[in-house]
């Protein structure tokens, strides 16, 4: 078969499924019998839940329940998150909570304490927030998924390389190995130079934690669909742990070139210290720029894609035929954006793991591993 034949069966079968899932949205539009709101649709698919929803709406959603484990007055408290019923009951006087308390799980006080049953809409209930919650949420439960999914390939394509050292990689082992050598020879080798070794393990495991999990974000089905990469508590830790690599590996050249800048006139030093400020905002400033970007990026990306999906729903339920009209436009931009998050995946990864590099490399310093490098050469 031509390269063109293979064009345009591809292009047919395209457009077949932007024709179905078109009429597919228009129809559930136009049956919606409440008013559909984008905002918090997209909202509840970009945050983190305590359920992992698979399809549906309401009471004939699917969703897989997750453990809630609360700490309240020193005892533990575990039940499944379905004994709350998509946040419509509560269970044993806890319940979801509303208004500023939304998206968290909250006690019920007073008369409520106790409470098992249905909560009555527009009904006033006190409650307080459980303050130790360490419940398996969505996000938490994605973070598992990835990291066995991490382990078992590496450890497979390890145990082959150590079992068949001399041998063509295959498989896995084909697929991943240009990538590991790009990053090494195009990430760390030129920011750490004879120290690449020793921090690369940390570097890779980085680049493919990110990487994998802005994929399994991209699909919409389980074991996909959870935003962990765009959780801001997640980039956070991820900068978090760049910055204590950084500040352990940084030598007394940097800090003496942060408290004495090289090249400043001294008066920007010591009478007037705007330069050792300066410095010192640099140094925290870098990780929050890590944790921003990557945060921003991926959840910009989840927010842009389901609101051409919203178009067809708010168009559909003013007029069938203006939702039929509209809903192709909008799955062919869903199915662009799409593409656009697969490169984006892997932008943000290698742009994480190369600043990351380049900030680890400056706390070494330039000395220190020119030093080594020539004693290196020497030996």
């Amino acid at each position: 078969m031509s390269y063109k034949s293979f064009e345009r069966k591809l292009a047919v079968v395209l457009c077949t499924l932007m024709l179905v899932f078109s009429c597919k949205f228009t129809w559930a539009a136009a049956e919606e019998t409440e008013e559909f709101d984008a905002g918090p649709f997209i909202i509840e698919h970009v945050i983190d839940s305590y359920g992992w929803h698979i399809c549906g709406d309401g009471d004939k959603s699917v969703t897989i329940p997750l453990p809630i484990i609360l700490f309240d007055g020193g005892h533990p408290v575990v039940f499944m998150s379905s004994k709350l019923h998509h946040g419509e009951a509560a269970y044993n006087g806890y319940a979801m909570g509303w208004g500023d308390n939304q998206g968290s799980i909250v006690k019920l006080d007073g008369d409520y304490a106790d409470y098992t049953g249905h909560l009555e809409e527009g009904q006033e209930y006190d409650a307080h927030v459980c303050k130790w919650d360490i419940s398996i949420t969505k996000n938490v439960c994605a973070l598992f998924i990835s990291l066995i999914l991490i382990s078992c390939i590496f450890l497979s394509v390890a145990k082959r390389y150590k079992e068949h050292p001399d041998e063509v990689p295959s498989g896995l082992q084909a697929l991943l190995e240009p990538v590991i050598v790009f990053i090494q020879d195009e990430v760390i080798t030129p920011s750490l130079g004879c120290k690449s070794n020793k921090y690369a393990p940390y570097l890779l495991t980085l680049f493919f934690f990110i990487f994998l999990n802005n994929m399994l974000g991209i699909v919409p089905i389980f074991p996909g669909g959870a935003n962990l990469t765009g959780n801001i508590a997640v980039t956070g830790i991820l900068a978090l742990i760049t910055f204590v690599v950084t500040t352990l590996s940084s030598g007394k050249e940097y800090w003496k070139d942060i408290f004495n800048t090289p090249g400043v006139p001294w008066w920007l030093k010591f009478p007037l210290p705007i330069m050792p400020l300066v410095e010192t905002i640099g140094i925290f400033t870098k990780p929050f720029v890590l944790m921003v970007r990557l945060f921003a990026n991926i959840t910009a990306g989840h927010i842009i894609t389901l609101a051409f999906v919203s178009l067809i729903f708010i168009f559909g339920q003013m007029n069938p035929a203006i939702g039929l009209a509209v809903s192709p436009v909008s799955i062919f931009f869903y199915i662009f954006m799409g593409l656009m998050e697969l490169l984006v995946a892997f932008i943000q990864a290698f742009v994480f793991t190369l600043l990351s590099a380049m900030y680890i490399g400056m706390a070494i310093g330039e000395e220190e591993l020119h030093e080594e490098e020539a004693a290196m050469v020497e030996a």
